[in-house]
């Protein structure tokens, strides 16, 4: 199993503005440096090797496989939205998408599922023969105009990042003298644990 990402997001979940009035910033020497941190932020967290295992702002991924499962196949990096296409290659090496009608979507579980009507087709035999593209992170909010794409981003995991992005503003340096240092400010990780996913990649 892998996981690549097909479609970035379109925006981070913090704004420039919001991250400089928690660090009480007024001037705009240093917008460059505080948007590389609220970047590293949200990179840290979200992914299938980020802290919380799941994603943030609307994305879309690929789930890549050898073979298909017996029955459901499970969606990482919640919350799942929606699932672009499922495809494999058939066995003459051709790329056959399956019919949305064949299978069901539990985007309300997390992880989400992906279960076949009946049975899934029978793959190449070949490394990589099926493929899953989906979409993740929180929903925008489409009662505004535009969207907000970062509306339903949960408020404890926007203040942990900037409880993050004001630790890093602070400390520069890797390691400061005199100071036990942590990989993540406690209260950030207070904050996050209640979204945090437990997923390992194979």
């Amino acid at each position: 199993m892998s996981l690549s990402i097909v479609t970035q997001p379109a925006v981070e979940p913090l704004s420039l503005a919001e991250a400089k009035a928690h660090l009480r910033v007024d001037h705009n020497d240093e917008d460059e440096l505080i948007q590389i941190y609220i970047r590293a932020a949200r990179e840290y967290l979200e992914g299938p090797y980020g802290f919380l295992g799941r994603c943030l702002v609307t994305q879309t991924w690929r789930l890549t496989l050898d073979e298909f499962p017996t029955a459901e196949i499970k969606i990482p990096l919640p919350p799942l939205q929606d699932v672009v296409k499922v495809a494999y290659d058939d066995s003459l090496g051709n790329e056959i998408t399956i019919n949305p009608d064949d299978y069901y979507v539990d985007s309300s579980s997390q992880p989400g599922w992906v279960v076949p009507v009946s049975s899934w087709p029978t793959p190449l035999d070949a490394v990589n023969a099926v493929r899953i593209d989906f979409i993740t992170g929180y929903p925008a909010d489409t009662g505004s105009s535009p969207p907000d794409l970062t509306a339903n981003i949960p408020f404890n995991i926007k203040a942990g990042m900037l409880l993050m992005i004001g630790n890093m503003y602070e400390n520069r340096e890797d390691d400061i003298v005199g100071t036990i240092t942590a990989k993540l400010p406690h209260g950030a990780e207070f904050l996050f644990r209640p979204h945090r996913m437990q997923l390992a990649m194979a």
